[in-house]
């Protein structure tokens, strides 16, 4: 059976670690007709002297691109990146984490497996159309990763022990 891609979501951290408060985690999509973290693996061949080719992949890249995002008074993503945006915010004010939630795979009640990463937030650019005010951005994987669960109702993610 096909898992629809609703299931697979994505909850960013609205709340940077230079904010120092609790976890604020949006859930990303609304806008978004495709959201799809790109590996982009560090690929290695070669080619030995009897013709014979071996390949080594020995790391990732990890980004994903949010594009259109429209602002939304009181959405705290949108505060978040017009902060970066008015302030030229660079380095660690841009760190937080994103977690990647299997909602097709229940645990207990409202407990979904889940992956938190930390990532980096790069605002791509602010404007737009007619459509609406928008600021695409892009999320920069750092390969930081914790196991645990994700609750979609309370919005909380729990590491494993």
């Amino acid at each position: 059976m096909k898992i629809e891609r609703k299931y697979m979501a994505h909850y960013l951290n609205a709340t940077f670690a230079a904010d120092d408060g609790t976890a604020s985690y949006v859930r990303l999509g609304k806008d978004l007709e495709e959201y799809s973290p790109e590996l982009s693996a560090n690929v290695e061949k070669k080619t030995n002297i009897l013709g014979n080719e071996t390949v080594s992949i020995n790391s990732y890249q990890k980004q994903g691109e949010v594009s259109p995002y429209y602002a939304e008074k009181g959405d705290p993503l949108f505060e978040k990146l017009q902060s970066i945006i008015d302030n030229d915010l660079v380095l660690d004010d841009l760190k937080t984490d994103i977690v990647e939630v299997k909602l097709w795979d229940a645990q207990s009640g409202d407990a979904f497996p889940a992956v938190q990463e930390e990532c980096y937030i790069e605002v791509s650019s602010y404007g737009g159309d007619t459509t609406g005010y928008q600021i695409p951005f892009n999320v920069h994987y750092t390969g930081v990763k914790t196991k645990g669960t994700f609750n979609p109702t309370t919005k909380t993610f729990t590491a494993e022990a």
